[in-house]
């Protein structure tokens, strides 16, 4: 079995499982709820239906991985570039994974003087809703993720970094974490439910909107920066002409 059967086979297996579980879960307490409804008191139904909502959530972000992914293979990808302004799209983004890590800590350092960028906002909302989701997954009980913006001069354009204080990446890894089906193998990774396909369709979508992805990790400190072009008229008649 050559490398790119095995990552498929890995994959297959990893989202095999990555769906049995959730869907389990909504099973199991759907039953309970409707076996025992009168007999369960009304703080356990309303936490068996949160119970069911964060596991339908887990289901859709795999399936909108998945089409993700297909589309981007496809090349039939279609992006609608917008004036973006940052500050209300990382707000909401945080407010959807702090409700699944409610045991994290989200810092937001966004320099006011931040220019708007010239993006696809619904990408640039998953985008970050990716990685933020990736810092908080792989990062210690307790501990803060950090999403920072602002204007950087050496390359003209706005930066957004996401730093989490976690499992660490080892240098020689930076560059396979960005590939497809791709996770680290390390015992901590274990514990992690993950499909590999988070950071690949980052990476894409990143580079599909004129942008850069870096990563960089100093034991237990990691930190994703993506840069995007500052809007402007050049920036939007440059993308009219490539529509």
């Amino acid at each position: 079995m050559n490398d790119n059967d095995k990552n498929y086979a890995d994959f297959i297996s990893t989202v095999s499982h990555e769906l049995r579980t959730p869907l389990t879960s909504i099973r199991g307490f759907a039953q309970t709820m409707l076996a025992s409804w009168d007999k369960i008191d009304d703080d356990n139904k309303k936490k068996f239906l949160k119970i069911i909502e964060d596991q339908s959530n887990r289901l859709i972000n795999l399936v909108e991985n998945m089409l993700s992914v297909t589309k981007l293979q496809s090349g039939k990808e279609i992006l609608v570039f917008k004036e973006t302004n940052l500050s209300p799209i990382i707000n909401t983004a945080v407010s959807i994974v702090k409700n699944q890590y409610k045991n994290r800590e989200f810092k937001i350092d966004i320099n006011p003087k931040t220019p708007s960028i010239l993006v696809d906002r619904d990408r640039f909302m998953q985008v970050m809703t990716n990685l933020i989701e990736n810092a908080a997954k792989y990062s210690d009980e307790n501990s803060t993720v950090t999403i920072s913006a602002g204007y950087s001069q050496n390359c003209e354009c706005v930066s957004v970094k996401v730093t989490d204080t976690g499992i660490g990446i080892a240098e020689e890894d930076y560059e396979r974490i960005f590939t497809k089906f791709s996770r680290i193998d390390n015992p901590l990774t274990r514990k992690v439910q993950g499909s590999g396909l988070g950071l690949y369709i980052t990476k894409n979508l990143v580079e599909n909107m004129n942008g850069q992805i870096t990563v960089n990790s100093s034991g237990k400190t990691t930190t994703f920066e993506v840069l995007f072009p500052v809007y402007n008229s050049e920036t939007l008649a440059r993308e009219k002409c490539r529509q």
